[in-house]
């Protein structure tokens, strides 16, 4: 017993993948088996006492095992515990069928035996995923599609070299060998190919979303609440499209979302810091359990240590922008062109207001009617995830600053505070084309007098995508091309625009990164997260409508 509890560990280690080898071993043992003609004498002695019928159907569907042992070894090797009860049910339904379709004693003694080697590592299986939910990438399908193939080729290889070699083609193909071989070898092909589309368009096992009147919603409040440990953007978490995974005090929590197999988390944990490290170790336990693909996005410096603990790889993403507010002044020929649209908007009847939460219910109608007019004339559809959109339950939960002109409404942004005061920042900004020109400087300068005065340290701009990458000949692959599209890339989005509006502000530029397991894993997560964020391939796409058209 010693010995076993010693080499227990080392046996557990290597299960997973010598369970692939051995399930791809005995599907490919059972395709070449459906490809090649049975033995005569077996054969013949079967069919005195066993119905044709049974015998075709056997051969049939071992071929068919023979497929599906195949792709469960995917699943072994993830170590999905879904693969292992899969495996061992199907090895032993094709064991009596391998001596239904030629008494293949072999196959049937080997078929046993893996099942027998199977049995003791359950527990080298842990991952609780659903089996229907595999990742199977197109160039699994490609090396799958290859194996069917050559299975068929063999059968075709088989009897040339038997005596029918010298027969016409068509009375080849009505042997009873034959036409057996061909109908194996055609639906293992329909099977994998059923399965590839069946499976691209299927997505990981995942949480569920926790929205408005989820009881763990306000969880989420309350944490936020008194969070030590918070970023304006933290307040995403009231967006009512996340998942969350508590800390063990219920005093911290990580927000994700979820598109396809990627699981992305939309910046570090919320509440204490000495919880940090263990809510981001159980994300990505959380997410191998699941056989997804985990991602932190958005996060800053601060966070470096914990993620490099996770052994993740990281890219910078861009900068954020942040306004030291104690050292901030509107004077001063730096600022020139900025005093002077704020006050040109004053003097024309502009008046700036923060409505309280509790106010903001009133006015939806004002603000609906102002944000449905900017959406049409821009491009994108109402963002998501990393960006908030016009949600009304949404922007009750915070105070909405305005600005009125002419007695009515014709800006606002919703505003995201934090417990501490460390910082605040904006939201939602939209604003209608027939208030004064330069509004949003007003409401800025305005904004960050306000906070001033409320007592927080920081006004935060939010990010700038793809700022601050380096183009030399040493740096990463990734931050030469994200600095391409930065430099040259104006036309898909208004990269240096963003930087250059923000600057005028002095800010503090600050870097924000993504984090993966793998770096190869990077590039397929920033494209979920651009979808996430942009409401889908349906909001990338559309565009604004015309002048005409919004007036109507």
């Amino acid at each position: 017993m010693k010995f076993w509890r010693d080499l227990r560990p080392a046996l557990f280690a290597v299960a997973p993948t010598v369970a692939a080898l051995l399930s791809l071993a005995a599907g490919v043992m059972l395709l070449a088996s459906g490809a090649t003609p049975s033995v005569p004498e077996r054969f013949i002695a079967l069919y005195e006492i066993t119905p044709a019928a049974l015998i075709e159907v056997s051969h049939f569907i071992s071929s068919i095992l023979g497929l599906v042992l195949v792709m469960l070894a995917f699943g072994l090797r993830a170590r999905l515990d879904g693969a292992w009860g899969a495996t061992i049910a199907t090895v032993l339904i094709a064991a009596p069928l391998a001596l239904l379709k030629g008494f293949v004693w072999e196959e049937t003694a080997a078929l046993i035996g893996i099942s027998l080697v199977f049995l003791p590592f359950r527990g080298a299986f842990p991952r609780k995923a659903q089996l229907t939910r595999m990742e199977v990438t197109p160039g699994w399908l490609l090396s799958a599609a290859a194996l069917v193939a050559g299975a068929g080729m063999l059968g075709l290889w088989s009897f040339r070299h038997t005596d029918y070699a010298g027969q016409p083609f068509w009375k080849a193909m009505i042997d009873r060998d034959m036409a057996r071989s061909i109908r194996a070898w055609a639906g293992a092909a329909v099977a994998l190919l059923a399965f590839g589309v069946w499976r691209l368009a299927a997505t990981a096992a995942t949480p569920r979303v926790v929205g408005e009147t989820d009881p763990d919603f306000q969880r989420v409040r309350s944490i936020l609440a008194s969070a030590e440990d918070a970023e304006p953007s933290s307040n995403l978490a009231l967006l009512g499209d996340k998942r969350f995974l508590f800390s063990a005090s219920g005093e911290s929590f990580l927000m994700f979302g979820v598109r396809g197999r990627s699981w992305l988390a939309l910046g570090g944990p919320v509440g204490r810091r000495d919880e940090r490290l263990e809510l981001l170790w159980r994300f990505r336990e959380l997410a191998d359990a699941h056989a997804a693909r985990p991602g932190i996005y958005a996060i800053g410096a601060d966070n470096l240590p914990d993620v490099v603990e996770l052994g993740f790889s990281i890219q910078k993403v861009g900068e954020a922008a942040a306004v030291p507010l104690e050292s901030f002044r509107i004077e001063g020929r730096r600022r020139g062109n900025l005093r002077r649209a704020w006050r040109k908007a004053g003097e024309e009847g502009a008046s700036f207001q923060v409505l309280a939460p509790n106010q903001v219910s009133d006015h939806l109608p004002e603000l609906a009617a102002i944000s449905d007019a900017w959406l049409a004339a821009h491009a994108g559809a109402e963002k998501g995830f990393s960006m908030g959109g016009f949600n009304p339950g949404y922007l009750c939960e915070f105070p909405v600053a305005v600005v009125r002109f002419e007695g009515r409404i014709v800006a606002f942004a919703n505003l995201w505070i934090t417990a501490a005061r460390s910082s605040f920042s904006m939201d939602l900004m939209r604003y209608t084309e027939d208030g004064p020109k330069n509004i949003m400087d007003y409401l800025f300068v305005e904004l960050i007098e306000w906070g001033r005065e409320q007592g927080y340290e920081a006004f935060e701009f939010g990010m700038a995508p793809l700022a601050g990458l380096e183009d030399r000949p040493l740096a990463p692959m990734m931050s030469r091309v994200g600095r391409l599209f930065f430099d040259r890339g104006e036309d898909i989005y208004n990269f240096q625009g963003v930087r250059k509006f923000k600057d005028k502000y002095d800010p503090l530029w600050q870097p924000r990164y993504i984090a993966a397991p793998h770096k190869w894993a990077i590039p397929l997560l920033l494209a979920d997260v651009g979808l996430l964020s942009s409401g889908g391939v349906a909001g990338l796409a559309k565009r604004p409508r015309k002048s005409s058209e919004v007036s109507a």
